[in-house]
């Protein structure tokens, strides 16, 4: 019966890579094409090499500083929201492993944000932060950094319940009798945390490391709503720059196109390593 599967096993892969190359290699290679082409339409192509690249930085011989900028910030938003979402949320998973009362409500409660979608939640906030900052005559995009601590709030508050039930799943993965040989050995409660809790809990911290690494450079629709870029482009991240460039200026579809291309490249260039840093940290069985 088995032998049977694996000789036909390709009848059952055939749907799913077929719906994968049609859905996401076709698209991702035709993309890289038109990034060294300009185009108004996916099928009105020109080739012109490297010029949407050079264009991205040089523009009619002035330099252009706004990719730049939105690179610097979206890393800053990134390792912001990481460090915070990860260490608030494993605190909360923590405190609500502990067999208190009320844990499963606690739970839902902190969950519920992240099934808002991140334009409403952002319209909701928006409201929330301008009627507060009114009073002292300002709005959350009176600079680039109350709208970098405005997207801070709300991507956390979405965001920390989703990664508390993660890390509650590890959390009580845990082998009991290890913490308890750990205890009985004498080890405190930061011993506990240090050399059990933390390395049982490595493949866990991964998951979520990874996912708001990529959620934090990926981030487009809660800025999209909340800031718009502004001011003057000062608060925009990286995917709302080449949202901007490839619909907002006519003619520089191929220099959005270049700029996704790098996106990708950046993104995946930290994610792997993010990877295996913190792979290599985890405890082998």
């Amino acid at each position: 019966m088995e032998k049977s599967i694996r000789k036909k096993f390709w009848i059952f892969a055939l749907p799913t890579m077929a719906a994968f190359t049609i859905g996401f290699i076709v698209p991702f290679v035709y993309g890289i094409f038109l990034s060294f082409c300009k185009f108004s339409t996916v099928t009105d192509w020109k080739w012109v090499g490297f010029k949407n690249y050079t264009r991205i930085f040089v523009v009619n011989g002035t330099v252009d500083t706004t990719f730049i900028h939105s690179i610097w910030y979206t890393a800053l938003f990134t390792v912001v929201s990481v460090l915070i979402i990860n260490i608030v949320s494993f605190a909360i998973a923590m405190a609500l492993t502990k067999g208190i009362r009320g844990t499963n409500l606690f739970r839902t409660v902190f969950f519920l944000p992240n099934l808002i979608g991140g334009i409403v939640l952002s319209y909701v906030w928006l409201m929330i932060f301008n009627s507060i900052l009114q009073n002292y005559s300002k709005t959350i995009v009176s600079s680039e950094w109350s709208a970098f601590w405005g997207l801070i709030a709300v991507v956390c508050w979405q965001q920390i319940g989703y990664m508390m039930i993660i890390y509650i799943a590890g959390i009580q993965n845990i082998p009991g009798e290890l913490i308890e040989a750990a205890k009985i050995d004498g080890a405190n409660r930061w011993q506990l945390l240090k050399s059990v809790i933390l390395p049982m809990l490595m493949p866990t911290i991964t998951i979520c490391t990874f996912l708001t690494l990529t959620n934090g450079f990926k981030l487009f629709d809660q800025n999209l709503a909340l800031t718009g870029g502004n001011p003057g482009k000062m608060s925009e991240l990286l995917a709302l720059n080449i949202f901007n460039t490839m619909y907002g200026t006519t003619g520089w579809q191929g220099v959005g196109q270049a700029k996704a291309v790098i996106f990708f490249i950046l993104v995946a260039i930290i994610a792997l390593a993010q990877n295996k840093i913190t792979t290599s940290k985890e405890v082998q069985d």
